[in-house]
């Protein structure tokens, strides 16, 4: 009854309440305080996993970001054309040997013979002019137009195989368009190092984010901690339940998390347009089981670390922090 006393000053001038009607009295305040309580937790876990469920959306954004950069990136480069022109007198049976060798190389994607007649059919679609009908025969020469892998789509890798492609005979030139390789090159170079740039300030905050959410769920606990720590409690003993709970949200937040990507990337594919197959699927997958992982993992170290602070600080110090 003192303790409600202190609580609940009130309580002690009701005179002339019978015993019977304080205790009626003291179990109803006994049960809102419970209910505040339970409450309270309820709101304050709640708006723990919302605000790690919006961290983790922020860092898998970043995430999917960098990869579907990287799939354009190599969808770009793959696109750049290699042109090995023939000259007239080679035999179809010998470019087929350079075909296959290009085929079982390493730096070739595809491969493509275009004949004389299939060149100057191309030609006339294009410039809308036959140059045989003034020339009286076809100009053009049969070649071998190749696209690379992305890893290989450089000058300086095609200088390379240009040096190899030169040890078969008959081969008139190569032909590529250096400029353009050497702009896209470079300017993949600086939006490449402009993401990470971004990616890594994101992740940074992310995570200073995540870890001002775990300690501030801890905190409302401090005093908890120390009192199992005064009776004898182990620090694993003590830390255990509190890393159970933090992975527990984590997870819980991380799962949120996926579901807003999810609906950002339906909200991109009808508000633009936008058809996704199981290619790009591939990144959103990636990304979500990373996310999943970090959010659970992360919670659980951070947690850790955040309930050891309070192991290690006396009584008297946990009522200044």
């Amino acid at each position: 009854m003192m303790y409600f006393c202190i609580i609940f000053p009130e309580d002690c001038f009701l005179k002339s309440a019978s015993h019977k009607t304080g205790n009626v009295i003291v179990m109803a305040k006994e049960k809102n305080i419970g209910g505040g309580k339970r409450r309270t937790f309820f709101n304050m876990q709640l708006t723990a996993v919302v605000s790690m469920s919006l961290v983790l959306f922020l860092i898998g954004m970043v995430g999917l970001l960098f990869l579907t950069a990287s799939d354009i990136t190599r969808q770009v480069k793959e696109n750049l054309n290699v042109s090995i022109v023939l000259n007239d007198q080679m035999e179809k049976s010998y470019a087929g040997r350079i075909e296959n060798y290009l085929k079982n190389s390493l730096y070739a994607k595809s491969t493509e013979y275009i004949s004389k007649e299939k060149a100057l059919e191309e030609h006339v679609k294009a410039m809308g002019e036959n140059p045989q009908d003034f020339l009286g025969y076809n100009p053009l020469r049969a070649s071998l137009e190749v696209k690379l892998n992305a890893a290989y789509a450089n000058s300086d890798s095609i200088k390379v195989i240009e040096r190899k492609l030169k040890t078969f005979d008959n081969i008139y030139k190569i032909v590529y368009q250096k400029d353009v390789m050497d702009i896209v090159n470079e300017n993949i170079k600086k939006a490449s190092i402009f993401l990470l740039g971004i990616a890594l300030v994101l992740l940074f905050v992310s995570i200073a984010l995540f870890n001002t959410t775990i300690r501030l769920m801890i905190y409302s606990n401090r005093f908890i901690i120390n009192t199992m720590k005064l009776v004898g409690a182990t620090p694993w003993f003590i830390r255990r339940p509190y890393i159970r709970r933090s992975m527990i949200n984590g997870c819980i937040a991380a799962l949120l998390s996926v579901v807003y990507l999810l609906a950002l990337l339906y909200y991109v594919q009808f508000h633009f347009d936008i058809a996704f197959d199981v290619r790009h699927w591939i990144p959103f997958a990636i990304v979500s089981g990373g996310v999943i992982a970090v959010g659970t993992l992360l919670a659980a170290l951070l947690s850790y670390f955040a309930v050891g602070r309070y192991l290690k600080m006396t009584t008297d110090k946990m009522y200044f922090v």
